[in-house]
C-alpha cells in the first residue's frame, strides 16, 4: 500500500530535523571540547608564570597544588583535582605554544599522553592521535605496547625525529612493518601450547584489535586464502590489501622460530600474487613472515637477492618490558 504524499512530506520533515539535531549535537560536542582545552592549557600557564614569578617555589613544592586544588573544588566541584591541576600545568610546559595544541583530541586524550615523561613520545602520540583519529580506548593499548619505541628501534636518529614532530608515515613498504608485533588482546600470554591455526584464528575473532596493531589503512580479504600452482594448492594464512600503499599484504604466521623454507615460501606467494591477482594500478604486493622467534643471520642470508617486499618480524603474546624499550631507545639515540 503506497504512503500518502502527507506522510512521506512528514518523514522527510521529521528525517531532515533529526539530521539537523545530529549534526548540531556533534558541533556543541566538538565547541565544548575545543573550549575545555583551551581553558585547561591557559590555567597550567597561570600556574607555571605564578611558579616563576620567584614567590612560590618552596610553596609549590609543598602545598601550591593542594591549596588550589582545595579552593577550586569547593567553588567549581569535581575536576580539579591535585593530579588534574599537575597535567594541566605539564600540559602548558608539553605544548607551551597555544597554536600547537589540537583541537581535534579531547582532554581525555591528552591526559592519557602527558603519562609520558618523554618529548619525544608526547609529540608522537599527538601527531598520531590526529592522523588516526584513535579513540582514547586505542591510545591506552598503544601507548602500552610502547607502539612509538617499537617503531623508533628501527630508525636512525633524524629519522626518530620526524617520526615524533610528524607521526608515523606511510611512504614505502617497510614503514609498515613492526618488530615486534604485539597480541597481548589475544589472551594466550598464559597459555603454554597453541597451534598456527588457533592463533590464526584468534587474530581474525579480534580482527578489530588486530587490525590497530598492523597500522592505518589495512583492509581484510581473506583467511586461508587458496592458491593453485601446476595442480597444487597453497594457501596464504592471512591476505589483506592495503589501501594507501595499493597492494595485497599477505601474512604468514608460524608457531616457533622462522625457517629459511617459511622465507622461501612468502617469495613464491608473492610472485604469485604479483602475476595473477594484481589488476591496473596495484603496486607489488608485502609479504610479512611472522614467528615467535627468528634468526637474524638466518633471515639475513635467507632475503638477500630476493627483489620481492619481502620482511621477517616477530610477534609475541605479552606487552614489552617499559624500561628496557626505553632504555634501548636511549642508547640507540646516543650512539648514533
Amino acid at each position: 500500500m503506497k504512503k500518502s504524499p502527507q506522510a512521506n512530506t512528514y518523514t522527510s520533515l521529521k528525517n531532515e530535523i533529526s539530521q539537523l539535531l545530529i549534526a548540531g549535537r556533534e558541533k556543541a560536542g566538538r565547541a565544548v571540547n575545543t573550549i575545555l582545552v583551551q581553558t585547561y592549557w591557559q590555567i597550567g600557564r597561570h600556574i607555571v608564570e605564578y611558579e616563576q614569578g620567584g614567590e612560590v617555589k618552596s610553596e609549590y613544592g609543598s602545598n601550591l597544588l593542594d591549596r588550589l586544588s582545595r579552593d577550586l573544588t569547593l567553588e567549581f566541584g569535581k575536576g580539579f583535582s591535585r593530579s588534574n591541576l599537575v597535567y594541566m600545568r605539564k600540559f602548558f610546559v608539553s605544548f607551551p605554544i597555544s597554536e600547537t595544541v589540537s583541537h581535534q583530541l579531547s582532554w581525555s586524550h591528552y591526559f592519557e599522553i602527558l603519562k609520558s615523561d618523554e618529548a619525544l613520545e608526547i609529540s608522537f602520540y599527538t601527531k598520531q592521535c590526529e592522523k588516526e583519529n584513535w579513540s582514547v580506548r586505542e591510545l591506552k593499548r598503544q601507548m602500552k605496547s610502547m607502539l612509538f619505541h617499537r617503531l623508533a628501534l628501527s630508525k636512525d636518529k633524524n629519522e626518530i625525529l620526524q617520526l615524533s614532530q610528524k607521526g608515523a608515515e606511510l611512504q614505502q613498504a617497510k614503514d609498515l612493518i613492526k618488530d615486534p608485533y604485539v597480541f597481548e588482546f589475544l589472551g594466550l600470554q598464559n597459555q603454554i601450547t597453541y597451534t598456527e591455526g588457533e592463533l590464526e584464528t584468534q587474530l581474525i575473532q579480534n580482527l578489530q584489535d588486530f587490525l590497530l596493531e598492523l597500522g592505518k589503512g589495512f583492509a581484510f580479504i581473506g583467511q586461508q586464502y587458496r592458491i593453485t600452482l601446476a595442480n597444487r594448492h597453497f594457501y596464504v594464512d592471512l591476505v589483506f590489501y592495503h589501501r594507501i600503499l595499493k597492494c595485497f599484504v599477505l601474512i604468514d604466521l608460524k608457531r616457533g622460530e622462522i625457517d629459511h623454507q617459511d622465507i622461501g615460501q612468502m617469495n613464491l606467494y608473492l610472485n604469485y600474487f604479483r602475476k595473477e591477482e594484481n589488476v591496473e594500478g596495484d603496486n607489488p604486493p608485502i609479504g610479512i613472515v611472522l614467528g615467535a622467534y627468528k634468526d637474524h643471520i638466518l633471515v639475513e642470508y635467507a632475503t638477500d637477492n630476493i627483489n620481492n617486499q619481502l620482511f621477517v618480524s616477530k610477534y609475541q603474546l605479552y606487552l614489552p618490558n617499559k624500561e628496557e624499550l626505553a632504555k634501548e631507545l636511549e642508547r640507540h639515540l646516543i650512539t648514533q
